[in-house]
């Protein structure tokens, strides 16, 4: 069976729905919770097809609050190096764009939070998981506070938000940086305002859960169809 390695940095930020689509395809996810304690990560990508790194209320570079940030890097390294697939997703993009080089900052104008959009480049139009997807124009879940303010050398830029310039990017044939939430539907969005106040940086929070869960049948098709696409690029 095909194996993909997952990282998750805490409780209620797992897979989702890009995981459950992907083991629709009949792929394995090899889900790692550090943050748990257990088992450490692995030193290397041996035996796996893919690498999956989600997201997590951290900084890319709080290793003393997160002692698996640096062997987390290293593997995002070593999977451009090598081409495999890779997905980083929220904090998983902004320590893909750390360990290669990239920058990250908090948002000058504040945080993104819930039901946004996204605007694809030209260069999406002929990216293997973006191209055609749902229009110009995407729907997403956002919860950051830190962005990618400068991306790694070569990086493609693949979308935009007015908050936020740079959404996705790629980086070699086979690695995708995402800023927002593309697992995430109205129960994620439920549990994270549960878990910190949104209000004080003026986002009600039963708005943002609703619009979300408004919009569940079109996330959905877009990120289900992207699930799709990367299971396609996967490898036994």
């Amino acid at each position: 069976m095909t194996r993909v390695l997952v990282i998750e940095h805490e409780a209620l930020a797992g897979a989702g729905l890009i995981g459950e689509r992907l083991q629709e395809h009949g792929v394995e996810l090899v889900e790692y919770r550090p943050y748990a304690g257990g088992e450490p990560l692995p030193e290397n990508l041996d035996g796996y097809a893919a690498l999956i790194v989600l997201g997590g209320s951290m900084g890319p570079t709080d290793d003393v609050e997160a002692p698996w940030l640096p062997v987390t890097r290293k593997l995002l390294a070593e999977a451009v190096e090598q081409e495999l697939p890779t997905l980083g997703i929220c904090l998983g993009a902004q320590l893909l764009s750390t360990a290669t080089g990239g920058h990250v900052r908090s948002i000058p104008e504040g945080p993104e939070v819930g039901l946004c959009s996204v605007q694809l480049t030209e260069a999406a139009s002929d990216d293997p998981l973006l191209a055609g997807i749902a229009g110009l124009e995407l729907p997403v879940v956002q919860w950051h506070w830190l962005e990618s303010d400068r991306l790694p050398p070569g990086a493609v830029l693949l979308a935009s938000s007015r908050a936020c310039a740079n959404q996705v990017y790629r980086l070699g044939p086979r690695a995708w940086g995402l800023q927002f939430h593309p697992e995430a539907l109205g129960r994620t969005a439920g549990d994270w305002v549960d878990l910190e106040d949104i209000s004080e940086f003026g986002f009600d929070p039963e708005a943002v859960v609703g619009d979300v869960r408004g919009a569940e049948p079109r996330l959905r098709s877009t990120w289900q169809l992207f699930a799709d696409r990367f299971a396609g690029l996967l490898r036994p």
